[in-house]
């Protein structure tokens, strides 16, 4: 799927390795986050960091273990480095200016040259995917699912803000990255998955594994946060919960039904056949 591989590996590599050390630093001091994230938003951080690292690791192995033919690998891969853009891009773009904060635009700047050069070196011609069709359409339906609800509601969010002129404190990192990068991707891909084009066909996948680490890093981080003394909240633990659970489900079965061809192996069978004949 991606020309030049072991660069790309190396760009994942890199970005896995630098996540370690700040998602690990984090874990294993808290204290970092004290005076540049409110009390309320401890938990939030604590379950990002736990699941930035768990997917840094997985980073790192598919790094080691992604081979040319193993499309669906880098597949997950380009989910992943997806999601590290994220979670590092609220923390740059809040301006969680700690120890650690030129690691975190250190990661922003690797995860998103990765994620550029993935796109510019897509293979046009190899390989050929193919998904069932009702399997199809439901993934493609659940991808622009996403953007039909979240358009609306965070530009609801936003209307008062702009009529009154306030600036809040924090999280309007969410808007930035949701309007302007999520959501257009869900909503292309779709599309693109709808009319059977193979580059949403190769390409949601890796949108679902996004939407799944980071929504149940919510949910995740709703269930500690009895650890920190705040009582947990089952409103929205369990939208966070069942939006995850959704994306799993649309991901591993559009992942594990997708199949690829490679056109060129199948020619080379076909001429000796033709030979014969």
């Amino acid at each position: 799927m991606l020309n030049h591989l072991n660069l790309h590996r190396t760009l994942w590599g890199l970005s896995g390795a630098l996540t370690v050390v700040a998602a690990g630093t984090a874990l294993w001091n808290p204290g970092i986050y004290d005076r540049i994230v409110s009390q309320e938003l401890i938990p939030g951080a604590f379950s990002q960091d736990l699941l930035s690292l768990v997917a840094a690791l997985g980073l790192l192995y598919l790094a080691s273990s992604t081979r040319p033919e193993r499309v669906k690998h880098q597949i997950l891969a380009l989910g992943l480095l997806g999601y590290l853009f994220y979670a590092y891009g609220i923390y740059v773009i809040e301006r969680a200016y700690n120890g650690l904060y030129l690691v975190y635009l250190a990661i922003f700047t690797t995860v998103f040259w990765a994620l550029v050069s993935a796109g510019a070196h897509l293979r046009l011609d190899q390989p050929t995917p193919a998904l069932p069709r009702t399997l199809r359409l439901v993934s493609a339906s659940g991808a622009i699912l996403q953007p039909l609800i979240f358009y609306p509601l965070w530009i609801g969010m936003l209307l008062p803000l702009m009529r009154t002129g306030e600036q809040i404190d924090s999280l309007y990192s969410i808007f930035i990255l949701d309007l302007c990068f999520v959501m257009p991707a869900f909503l292309i891909l779709s599309l693109l998955t709808f009319r059977n084009h193979r580059t949403g066909l190769l390409l949601l996948p890796a949108l679902y594994a996004l939407g799944f680490t980071l929504i149940f890093s919510l949910a995740v981080g709703e269930r500690v946060k009895p650890i920190f003394n705040m009582p947990l909240s089952p409103e929205a633990l369990w939208p966070a919960l069942g939006l995850s659970l959704l994306f799993l489900v649309l991901g591993v079965l559009h992942l594990t039904n997708l199949r690829l061809t490679n056109t060129a192996t199948q020619t080379s069978r076909l001429i000796p056949r033709q030979s014969a004949e």
